[in-house]
């Protein structure tokens, strides 16, 4: 479990880590990068696209025609609607008009179209023409001429020779082309692309705006819009339906609107989200198999210290500790159902000689032997321990004394008859052997004791014999 939660955390802590890292470095790369570059991109779009538009009304306000025109007294009409039509047509603008200072005409390609009043709220832009200190201007505006379709107007001023005002010509360009770069650069970049006016309204967007046209009204923008249209410039997060938005703010002073370049910020994380769910699935996958391979492992090696610890190294039998459990798992069965036990305590003859003369590697070899004969003349249920130094002993399930002394007999022989050291052939072993059965009284150490009793009797009678204890109660 500690492992498991070792990892789990290690994993997650390293993919959220990584994911924070990578959020954190895209949204500086967004504000610092990707939408002032796009703001940029979209103004240097716009200015190249009005170059063309102010030369031309440049060229109209100096043209000799326009002005000698206007000062011969404006008599021939045809011949200005006529001039404004070739214009408007060479050039393929809107629309072209020019406005005299003298008459207050206001003259388009199909003639006059009205007569430009100083009250007339809709002529206001003349009056600011007029008193202007630059040459031109560019400005927005609906078109009369065009069902006040909205254009973008490049306003130029016209002297006469000696330097006296004398109207307002120009052209007027439609603002699709604006729409149609504003619509191609959000598909490109994913962003939502519009102009506002100072009054917070948006003005000109793509095919696709997705923004309520007054700003004021949208809450994570209507906090901090005064602000936006005070500084004109500079970068802004706001949060709007739960998504976080980053906003690039630019002023286009020949317009007077400002450019809003936006990108939902869980748009462009969505990469990295996807990444980081990825990972988290990974890692997922990769504590499990770990966690897998670990309960195998320290399954396998509690099973080998299990082993050893229950098990006599140089015999493989079990060893003393390890029977005690045996015992008490066995009482535990006899309680449940009585059946006769039986205990043989067997003992090497002369092993101390054997040591002494042969050396200890050639004892532990004996012993070796002698307990694997030991584990090859009893049966599956039998079990034999490594009792202490060269004594061994045999718990005998389901069977009687009698049987007992004849399982005895017959491993004695068997470690009569076997070489217990190939490399020694000369060595010759015998083992005694104490019997006795569990009474269902006494404990099995009481048990044990008596076949330890019986043992010595057998070694004090010559060895190599097989004796059976007495009853408890002899």
């Amino acid at each position: 479990m500690l492992l498991s939660i070792l990892l789990s955390a290690g994993f997650f802590a390293t993919t959220l880590f990584g994911y924070f890292v990578s959020r954190d470095t895209i949204r500086a790369a967004i504000i610092g990068q990707d939408l002032p570059l796009t703001s940029s991109n979209i103004y240097s779009e716009i200015q190249k696209d009005l170059v063309r538009p102010v030369l031309i009304s440049s060229t109209m306000a100096h043209d000799t025609f326009l002005r000698d025109w206007v000062l011969k007294g404006e008599h021939d009409i045809g011949e200005m609607t006529q001039y404004l039509s070739e214009i408007k047509k060479r050039h393929g603008a809107f629309s072209s008009f020019f406005v005299s200072d003298k008459t207050g005409h206001y003259y388009t390609g199909e003639g006059i179209l009205k007569r430009i009043s100083a009250s007339e709220p809709r002529d206001a832009w003349y009056q600011r023409v007029r008193n202007m200190k630059p040459d031109y201007e560019i400005n927005v505006d609906p078109d009369l001429a065009n069902k006040d379709a909205l254009t973008i107007f490049i306003n130029y001023q016209v002297f006469d020779f000696s330097g006296n005002y004398i109207g307002a010509t120009g052209i007027g360009l439609t603002v699709d082309a604006v729409r149609h770069l504003i619509s191609t650069y959000q598909q490109r970049f994913n962003r939502t692309i519009y102009f506002v006016d100072p009054q917070g309204h948006v003005v000109l967007f793509g095919s696709q705006v997705g923004r309520e046209s007054d700003l004021r009204k949208i809450p994570g923008i209507a906090a901090q819009l005064d602000q936006i249209l005070l500084k004109k410039s500079g970068s802004y997060q706001f949060v709007e339906n739960g998504d976080n938005h980053i906003l690039n703010v630019n002023y286009l002073s020949e317009l007077n609107w400002y450019l809003f370049v936006e990108q939902n910020e869980d748009t462009a994380l969505a990469g990295i989200r996807q990444a980081l769910y990825t990972n988290l699935a990974i890692s997922l996958a990769v504590t499990l198999l770990v966690i897998f391979l670990t309960h195998i492992a320290i399954g396998r090696y509690q099973s080998k210290i299990e082993h050893m610890a229950a098990t006599d190294k140089l015999t493989g039998l079990l060893n003393r500790h390890a029977c005690s459990i045996v015992l008490e798992r066995l009482m535990a069965a006899y309680r449940r159902t009585p059946c006769p036990i039986s205990v043989l305590l067997a003992d090497v003859d002369h092993f101390k000689e054997i040591n002494d003369r042969y050396g200890h590697q050639a004892g532990d070899q004996v012993l070796s032997s002698l307990a694997r004969q030991l584990k090859s003349g009893i049966r599956e249920s039998d079990i034999a321990v490594r009792w202490g130094g060269e004594e061994f002993l045999v718990i005998l399930q389901n069977c009687d004394q009698t049987e007992a002394r004849q399982l005895a007999e017959k491993l004695r022989q068997l470690a009569a008859s076997c070489i217990a050291n190939p490399e020694n052939p000369a060595i010759r072993v015998s083992i005694s052997i104490g019997v006795s059965q569990f009474d269902g009284q006494e404990s099995l150490d009481q048990t044990i004791d008596r076949a330890d009793a019986a043992l010595y009797s057998a070694k004090q009678s010559g060895r190599d014999q097989v004796h059976t204890a007495t009853h408890p109660a002899a």
